[in-house]
C-alpha cells in the first residue's frame, strides 16, 4: 500500500469514526417524553423536573434523564395478583374480639412527585406497602370480626384510607394514595365460614323482608290515604247539607213563628188544616160501636173520594 492509499484510508476511517460520534452525540442529546410521563433531568447531582410530554434536549454525557410514568399503579395485600392464591402471612390478622380473619386488600397509588420518588428513598413502593399492611392490621383490630366479615367493611377501608393518606403526606417519598379497597374477608377454618355465610344469608333475608314490606308499605299508604280523603270529602258534604237544611228547617220555623206571634190563632187553624190536608187522603175511616160485643164495621174509605161505596156488615 502506498502512502498516499494509507492517507486516503485514514481519513475514511476518521471521517467514520467522526460520524459514529456524532451519531452517538445525537442520539445521546435528545429523549421523549410521553402523555402520562415526566422527566426528571440530573445536571451535576442537581434535578429538575420536564412535564412537557414531546421530544427534548440534553447535555450528552453530562445530563442523565429518568423517566417517571405517572399513571395509577396498584398491587396486592394478602393475595398474589397472578395466581389469586392467599398470603397467610400478610392476610391472617386478629380483631378486637380476638377472632382470626383473613383479609385481602388491593392498594392503588400514583407518582405525585417525581423528584422525591426518584431520590427521597430508595424503595417508595415497599415503603408503601409496609405502612399500608401496618395500618391494616391495626385498624383491623379496632373492630369486631362480624364488621371485618359484613357490616364495617366500608368503615374500615375509608380509616386506613384517611391513616394512610395523612402518613404518606409525612413521610414525603413522591406517592399519593389514591384507594385501598377490601377484596375478601372471611374466617379462616371452614366451619365458621359456614356460620358466618349462614348469618350473612340471614341478614340477607331480613333486607329482604324489610324491602317487601316497605314495598307494600309504599301501594297500601297512598290508597288508604286516598280512601281516607274521599271519606273526609264525603262528610263534609254531608256536613255541609246538613246544615244548610237545618238552617233552612230554621228559616221556616222562624217565619211560621214570627206569622204565630202576630196571629196564633189563625196560626194554628192553618198549621191543623194543613196537617189535615196531609194526613187525611191517605186515611181510611172504620166506625164501631165501642161497646165490645156486636161490633157494626162501616169501611167509608177516604175523604177524598168523588164517589161513596158503603158496604155494611152485621154481625149479632
Amino acid at each position: 500500500m502506498t502512502t498516499k492509499q494509507a492517507k486516503r484510508s485514514l481519513m475514511f476511517l476518521n471521517l467514520f469514526v467522526g460520524l459514529f460520534i456524532l451519531v452517538l452525540l445525537a442520539l445521546n442529546s435528545i429523549y421523549t417524553i410521553q402523555e402520562q410521563e415526566q422527566a426528571v433531568v440530573i445536571t451535576f447531582g442537581k434535578a429538575s423536573v420536564v412535564t412537557t410530554p414531546g421530544p427534548h434536549l440534553k447535555i450528552p454525557f453530562f445530563q442523565n434523564v429518568r423517566i417517571v410514568p405517572m399513571v395509577i399503579n396498584g398491587f396486592s395485600i394478602g393475595y398474589t395478583g397472578d395466581s389469586n392464591e392467599s398470603d397467610y402471612n400478610e392476610s391472617m390478622m386478629i380483631t378486637s374480639d380476638y377472632n382470626f380473619v383473613n383479609v385481602d386488600f388491593f392498594l392503588e397509588y400514583s407518582v405525585s412527585d417525581p423528584e422525591r420518588y426518584l431520590f427521597a428513598s430508595d424503595e417508595p413502593v415497599v415503603i408503601l406497602k409496609n405502612l399500608a399492611l401496618s395500618y391494616i392490621r391495626d385498624t383491623i383490630g379496632l373492630h369486631g370480626v362480624d364488621e371485618v366479615i359484613t357490616t364495617g367493611k366500608n368503615e374500615i377501608q375509608a380509616e386506613i384510607k384517611g391513616k394512610l393518606s395523612t402518613r404518606l403526606q409525612q413521610e414525603d417519598i413522591g406517592i399519593q394514595l389514591i384507594n385501598i379497597t377490601i377484596q375478601d374477608s372471611e374466617p379462616p377454618t371452614t366451619e365458621v365460614r359456614d356460620a358466618f355465610k349462614n348469618v350473612e344469608t340471614a341478614k340477607q333475608g331480613k333486607e329482604t323482608a324489610i324491602n317487601t314490606a316497605r314495598k307494600y308499605e309504599s301501594e297500601q299508604v297512598p290508597a288508604a290515604r286516598a280512601q281516607e280523603d274521599s271519606v273526609l270529602k264525603s262528610a263534609d258534604a254531608q256536613k255541609e247539607f246538613r246544615i244548610n237544611d237545618a238552617k233552612a228547617q230554621i228559616a221556616v220555623f222562624s217565619a211560621i213563628f214570627e206569622e204565630y206571634q202576630k196571629n196564633p190563632f189563625m196560626t194554628k187553624r192553618r198549621m191543623f188544616y194543613e196537617a189535615m190536608e196531609e194526613i187525611l187522603p191517605n186515611m181510611k175511616i172504620i166506625i164501631d160501636n165501642g161497646d165490645g160485643s156486636t161490633s157494626k164495621i162501616l169501611p167509608l174509605g177516604s175523604f177524598v173520594d168523588n164517589e161513596t161505596n158503603i158496604s155494611a156488615e152485621e154481625e149479632r
